[in-house]
């Protein structure tokens, strides 16, 4: 929750009785704004962030009890204090019944008008508080239903509930498909903001000439084919949230401009010389260790200070293995429901070739292999339906030829040297994969387990007390 002052719609056709309100309150340290009938207040209620609305009963036009019928229906949690000059009994049980909070009756003391705001705003405060507690606890189990159960998710769902009710610019950092959309939607969700709009904006997709105009938007005729006004995602995210995702990838004068903008949380549109004043929290994500990159200088580091006040790191799915046949599971319901299929799990052949993979793009990577599966299977998904290929363990090897031929020694043996380092550079990688286990390692090489226990004496490798490997020292 922000600290702003709280913020009193005030209803009343006298002019001197809305003054006299608005000397009362900004007295108390509220923040108040005024409305002479009951139209003009149900167009502020729609525009503006209200804690609370003074209305008076007797007005021309739409009197207080239909403006307060009509306020509930805009918004049935804004608490509404009548304002009444004889409280007859009538009028206030139907008020009360029409949903006001209370009623004050004129002529009014200063202490009393303070105390029935402050009880009301008050007790909506607890309110939202203990629905806003309630919110985050459900969105971190919500996190971890979608996210699995391992402590690394454990960890981020708490990170969420810890940041989520605070007004801080979050950084998320996590490798290409680890789910920091998904995190970032978690904490709008969770915030007192989730009544409010949630704004993605792709970062490196904006050229760098129209980042101006797509963030902060223009004026007719500020540019070729500018042929109407148009607010940027800084106004669209009003109330909510502003998600700037691979904010890595965008270019050095654009991040000056950004950073101009969340300094004085205000923009001014391309071709507008006044700046308007913007209320959202800003949520940032990267591909990338911004930190590193702001210490080489291809990332500005007081960009990098305002986006990281509070940092939470995805971790990548090879380092919590345990969440991806939760995830598999959850991808393969996900896909019989929309295929109307009914394939019933994975091989046990399917499920070790899932655990031995590396998942290089992550958990979008997973759920694209799961999709295809579902698929291209009938009643199980077998491992030739998840199209995983094997480690291309000599591609990567890089054995380098000699550079020059050496005296008295045959080709044939050369060739021989060359095939044993690949080959024993080959297994080296393939027991890193495999964790030190020998029968996944032959698996992975398409070798039996006789032939790599042979290999594994030959090439001078030993197996240690932890189920690892190391080699022999000469």
């Amino acid at each position: 929750m922000n600290s702003r002052a709280r913020r009193i719609l005030i209803v009343d056709d006298e002019a001197a009785i809305r003054e006299l309100l608005s000397r009362f309150l900004s007295g108390g340290g509220y923040d108040t704004v005024a409305a002479a009938d009951g139209d003009e207040a149900l167009a502020l209620v729609k525009r503006e962030s209200l804690d609370l609305v003074l209305l008076d009963i007797q007005m021309p036009g739409l009197d207080g009890i239909e403006a307060l019928r009509q306020i509930k229906k805009l918004d049935r949690d804004l608490p509404v204090i009548m304002v009444t000059s004889d409280g007859r009994v009538p009028q206030v049980v139907a008020a009360m019944r029409a949903g006001a909070y209370d009623y004050v009756v004129k002529p009014f003391a200063h202490a009393d008008v303070i105390r029935a705001v402050r009880n009301a705003v008050n007790d909506r405060g607890r309110r939202q508080t203990i629905q806003h507690l309630a919110g985050r606890t459900q969105e971190a189990a919500s996190l971890r239903e979608q996210m699995g159960s391992s402590e690394a998710v454990v960890k981020i769902s708490a990170d969420v509930v810890r940041v989520a009710h605070s007004d801080f610019a979050v950084l998320l950092l996590g490798e290409t498909g680890t789910g920091k959309d998904l995190v970032a939607r978690a904490i709008h969700r969770a915030s007192a903001r989730a009544g409010g709009p949630f704004v993605a904006v792709d970062c490196g997709a904006i050229p760098e000439t129209l980042f101006e105009s797509e963030l902060f938007g223009h004026e007719k005729g500020a540019f070729t084919g500018a042929d109407r006004s148009r607010p940027g995602k800084f106004e669209a995210a009003a109330s909510g949230t502003l998600f700037l995702d691979e904010i890595g990838n965008m270019p050095l004068g654009s991040q000056a401009k950004l950073l101009r903008a969340l300094q004085e949380r205000s923009v001014c549109r391309v071709g507008a010389t006044t700046p308007v004043k913007v209320e959202c929290r800003v949520l940032a994500a990267s591909n990338e260790d911004l930190e590193t990159a702001a210490a080489g200088g291809t990332f500005r580091k007081d960009l990098f200070f305002r986006l990281s006040e509070f940092v939470i790191r995805i971790p990548p799915l090879r380092e919590h293995r345990q969440d991806i046949l939760f995830l598999a599971k959850r991808f393969l319901d996900l896909t019989n429901q929309e295929l109307g299929k009914s394939v019933q799990g994975l091989s046990e052949r399917a499920v070790e070739r899932l655990l031995e993979c590396d998942w290089l793009g992550n958990v979008r990577h997973l759920r694209s292999t799961i999709r295809r599966a579902v698929l291209l299977a009938d009643a199980v998904i077998e491992e030739e339906h998840l199209g995983l290929a094997h480690e291309p363990f000599f591609s990567i090897v890089g054995a380098q030829p000699p550079t020059q031929c050496e005296d008295a020694i045959p080709l044939k043996e050369l060739v021989h040297r060359a095939t044993a380092t690949v080959e024993r550079t080959a297994i080296v990688l393939a027991l890193k994969q495999a964790r030190g286990n020998k029968a996944q390692a032959a698996r992975l090489l398409q070798i039996d387990y006789k032939t790599i226990h042979s290999k594994f004496k030959l090439y001078g490798l030993v197996t240690l007390s932890g189920g690892g490997y190391d080699e022999k020292k000469s």
